[in-house]
């Protein structure tokens, strides 16, 4: 069963209202598999055979009956790459607007990091419950994805506030330019072909995924009932080698979205699974800073 858990789902575009997708029945070629709901399960987009790859599109039945050449689907009402542009700059956008004013309006000093701290987790802990509240919802809503992209924002600019002022001046401008590089460079080799989405590369990404995160958990729950550094997984030289998988555990995640992206233009996905696009990415892209601003406090507090 395909998790919807935000971290490890990579939603792919169904066929309902009548829209072609991921869950179209499986075509000549492609390869059954039994997980019911698995995106790559069903109608595989990556086992195609050399003819039309709308050839399920309900849209595309009546072209070629009449013996038209095969034709995409219709734009009109459908994802397109534009849609999926302004809606991520919505979200992002909505993400850093919020996460310049906790900078400025949440002290960190002495006497008011306390209160700021806390107001940062408090945030942290409600843009975890929409974000998993999004992610088993059956369409997208707007409305929830900005407002956790609003209270993600907060929580993320009074942990950078706290580690510039206090572990590291200038962490946050370096994490920043970090999770630029790692997009800019996973967009051009995945355009470029040199990365290939597959099943099996599907299939590595998130059982790499469920390891790393509940080794994080596990440390954690060390690290409260325990003290300290829990197992060390998050200092030390552990915790470089840690910041680091993670950081390439989030450029997976963005060839994942990217090849989303890419299906649900391609299979006529509705304009507002747009909106799942852009949530997506601004997931991914949360999990790469948090992971450069963590590895950079490591590196910092060795020295």
């Amino acid at each position: 069963m395909r998790s919807r858990n935000p971290v490890f789902s990579r939603r792919g575009f169904s066929r309902d209202n009548g829209y072609a997708g991921f869950n179209a029945a499986p075509q000549a070629g492609g390869l059954a598999v039994g997980t019911q709901g698995n995106p790559y399960a069903q109608g595989n987009p990556y086992a195609q055979p050399s003819g039309n790859p709308y050839a399920q599109n309900p849209y595309a039945q009546q072209d070629l009956q009449q013996g038209a050449p095969p034709q995409a689907p219709a734009t009109t009402g459908r994802m397109t790459m534009d849609d999926v542009v302004l809606r991520t700059a919505s979200t992002l956008g909505t993400l850093v607007v919020t996460a310049a004013l906790a900078w400025a309006l949440l002290p960190v000093d002495s006497a008011n990091i306390n209160r700021s701290y806390g107001i940062g987790i408090g945030a942290m802990v409600i843009g975890m419950v929409l974000a998993l509240v999004q992610s088993f919802k059956r369409k997208a809503s707007p409305a929830l994805i900005l407002t956790y992209a609003a209270v993600e924002g907060v929580f993320l600019g009074v942990v950078s506030n706290i580690v510039d002022t206090h572990i590291a001046s200038g962490a946050a401008m370096q994490a920043v330019l970090g999770t630029m590089a790692v997009f800019v460079g996973v967009l051009l080799a995945y355009k470029a072909g040199w990365i290939r989405v597959t099943r099996r590369f599907y299939g590595f990404v998130m059982a790499a995924a469920l390891g790393f995160v509940l080794l994080m958990a596990v440390n954690m729950l060390f690290a409260v009932f325990g003290g300290g550094d829990g197992l060390g997984f998050r200092s030390g030289p552990l915790g470089i080698l840690f910041g680091v998988i993670g950081i390439i555990l989030g450029a997976c995640f963005l060839a994942l979205d990217f090849k989303q992206v890419e299906d649900g233009i391609a299979y006529g996905a509705p304009r507002e699974e747009a909106w799942l696009a852009a949530f997506g990415l601004t997931l991914t892209l949360v999990w790469i800073y948090m992971e450069f601003l963590r590895l950079i406090a490591i590196l910092n507090q060795s020295d």
